[in-house]
């Protein structure tokens, strides 16, 4: 892979990671205020997969490239990691009823690790040594920023990880590996040369197929969601557009680069969240988040430099 191509994929995981914390605020004001969990759900794809249509076909129409042939392996890989996105996206809504965020999101930040596992079992990709110590570095600032001492109310360590909440996070982080080492096997099976073209049709026919079985399940499940949906449409909107523009990013990124180090890169997300918290929000920093801000920084420098 030439130098540029393999530089590329680092500011699009950056703008992805950014995009995808701004979506997750979104959406956690939606599970709050409007929206079921599932409904929370439907929303980041229902309005995001005739975007991504319009974007492909336009772009068909100006490079004047006509459709290439899916091949089943294609859709082996695209129709596992869209499932597997739908439940690990509803196990994060889900999260955010509870007290114990901190911990569930922890949990769910496994999913770099996991993503290497899988994608070594699955695709073959091996992580070199040196990749492998930026994501370990990674980790400990990840399990350093997470379980606020407030969080357990004086409950011995143990009590406050065996939680619904460590279990929802720890589901969705084995649920995001399996997704994202499954698009990254999907753009990989069309073999195409133009990167954007399989990043982009990759993500038109995964939105698809999630919007129908979103839409199918809250038909069956919970009558009403749909309408709810569409009629908080100036935020749900805004929560299709954000998925969209994360969505389009990560799938480049993992069309350039193994999945788990793009997803190792975009740990980047939890310092977006905590300059957020710290500069818009004026919460205040403990020394250990501080510590925890060190070694993520540390991580996706080591990770940069390594690659």
């Amino acid at each position: 892979m030439a130098n540029g191509t393999m530089a590329a994929w680092i500011p699009i995981t950056l703008f992805a990671a950014f995009v995808q914390n701004l979506r997750f605020m979104l959406q956690r004001h939606l599970k709050a205020t409007r929206l079921s969990t599932g409904g929370a759900t439907f929303a980041r794809f229902v309005f995001s997969a005739p975007l991504v249509a319009v974007i492909v076909a336009g772009y068909l129409g100006v490079t004047g490239q006509g459709l290439p042939a899916f091949p089943p392996r294609f859709w082996m890989f695209a129709m596992a990691g869209g499932l597997a996105q739908i439940l690990a996206t509803m196990c994060v809504v889900a999260l955010f009823a509870h007290r114990n965020f901190a911990v569930g999101i922890t949990f769910k930040k496994t999913e770099v690790l996991q993503t290497a596992l899988i994608g070594l079992l699955v695709l073959g990709e091996a992580v070199s040594a040196a990749g492998l110590v930026a994501i370990m570095v990674g980790f400990v600032g990840v399990v350093l920023l997470s379980d606020a001492p407030a969080a357990g109310s004086g409950l011995p360590w143990h009590r406050r990880i065996g939680n619904r909440a460590a279990g929802l996070g720890l589901a969705s982080g084995v649920l995001f590996a399996i997704s994202a080492t499954g698009y990254r096997g999907a753009t990989l099976a069309l073999g195409l040369e133009d990167v954007f073209l399989r990043a982009a049709l990759t993500l038109a026919v995964v939105t698809a197929a999630q919007s129908v079985t979103m839409a199918a399940w809250l038909s069956w499940r919970e009558r009403g969601e749909i309408g709810r949906v569409f009629a908080n449409w100036r935020v749900t909107g805004l929560v299709g557009l954000s998925s969209m523009l994360g969505s389009m990013g990560w799938f480049l990124a993992f069309t350039l680069q193994k999945a788990a180090y793009v997803k190792a890169l975009g740990q980047v997300e939890l310092i977006f969240s905590f300059l957020a918290a710290t500069f818009v929000f004026r919460e205040k920093t403990s020394p250990r988040e501080l510590l925890a801000m060190g070694f993520l920084s540390a991580s996706i420098l080591l990770l940069i430099l390594a690659l």
